[in-house]
């Protein structure tokens, strides 16, 4: 896909995003505007596929909220990296599939296109 045909649907997606009545912190999260700021081709999560979604949230939330825990709480209470690289990863598996369903949910509730269809 070409920059030109991304643009072209990522309009038209926020148009459709915006008329839902959802608020856009919803449907453009900070990270989001992050990665097309910096060029990135990804779309919005509600048009973005369910295993992408669960991918990208869980693998950002696991790594964020282990490195998180991991310097804060697990490191001095001893707990090994073994285990806490496990709860990083269960973590992240469970908060990746809850926020790919909940887009998925969204999508179907306010009936919006595919992404190809777009």
């Amino acid at each position: 896909m070409d920059a030109t045909d991304f643009e072209t649907k990522r309009t038209k997606a926020m148009v459709l995003l915006r008329a839902s009545g959802m608020r856009r912190s919803n449907y453009e999260p900070p990270l989001l505007s992050l990665l097309w700021r910096l060029g990135m081709p990804v779309p919005p999560p509600h048009f973005a596929s369910f295993m992408g979604n669960a991918t990208f949230s869980g693998f950002t939330f696991g790594v964020v909220w282990g490195l998180v825990m991991w310097f804060f709480l697990w490191s001095a209470s001893g707990m090994d990296l073994h285990a806490a690289l496990l709860a990083s990863a269960v973590s992240g598996l469970l908060f990746g599939l809850s926020m790919a369903g909940l887009y998925a949910h969204g999508r179907r509730k306010y009936k919006l296109p595919s992404w190809n269809d777009l």
